[in-house]
């Protein structure tokens, strides 16, 4: 059986790709601690600040990837033109959790769970595509068997609260799991990452349909889970290998 391509991984690239992710680790704290002690005021603010801090972690550890690259028997053709694809992904995939984040804000005058349920829908399947075309090494995991359950029970415990918005979550709910069962194979950390993400919308839907049934720390624990759950997925990608970060991502 052919597996999909994955990354190279015959350079070691330098420790120093992962200072890149440290603003974006510093501000996951204070957003998350604001959200737990209830500080609107700096929790809204920080939030819109996550997803940028992780593009800036990705182009770092890209850039820093690029550098630690031994010359390899690819032609110079293959070399500049083969890891732009999933460097666009990667992007596109925080670019639309960005707005997904800020949907409020950015699309005031459109109703904002719509547009969030539509916004990260397009980041997952970016990542379902880049995770499955570039990165991943392994068939699916028995395991993986989970996430399909975890849909029909989500659909049955949410679908009297639905209403009008049942199809759309249905909908989001098959690329949310896409997302985690494609990151099952790949390495450890962006399997993580991918059962986090995933952690993490099923306790906001909760808060979301079914509010009585939640208490306030879980929008902390939200937060926690999806900042944790998105940074584990894209310095998963650079810990695979130096393919996406020896793309243009500079």
């Amino acid at each position: 059986m052919t597996n999909a391509p994955t990354l190279d991984s015959t350079a070691a690239p330098s420790r120093s790709r992962w200072w890149g992710f440290a603003p974006f680790a510093v501000l996951s704290v204070i957003h998350v601690g604001a959200r737990l002690a209830g500080a609107d005021d700096i929790a809204e603010p920080t939030k819109l600040t996550l997803m940028p801090l992780l593009a800036v972690g990705a182009l770092w550890a890209g850039r820093r990837n690029r550098r630690a690259t031994a010359p390899s028997s690819r032609s110079t053709a293959d070399q500049v033109s083969g890891p732009v694809l999933p460097s666009a992904l990667l992007l596109a995939a925080l670019l639309f959790s960005w707005l997904g984040d800020g949907a409020g804000t950015f699309f005031p005058s459109a109703p904002e769970l719509p547009v969030m349920l539509a916004s990260f829908g397009i980041a997952h399947l970016c990542y379902i595509w880049l995770l499955a075309r570039y990165t991943a090494h392994r068939p699916f995991p028995r395991w993986a068997l989970v996430f399909p359950l975890w849909w029909v029970l989500m659909l049955v415990v949410l679908w009297p609260s639905l209403g009008g918005l049942t199809f759309a979550v249905a909908a989001y709910g098959i690329v949310l799991a896409g997302t985690a069962a494609t990151a099952a194979r790949c390495n450890p950390m962006v399997a993580a990452g991918g059962v986090l993400f995933l952690s993490s919308d099923t306790i906001l839907s909760l808060r979301i349909f079914m509010p009585e049934a939640m208490p306030h720390w879980t929008s902390a624990l939200v937060m926690l889970t999806y900042c944790a759950g998105q940074g584990l997925i894209v310095a998963g990608i650079f810990r695979s290998g130096p393919g996406v970060g020896a793309g243009r991502l500079q």
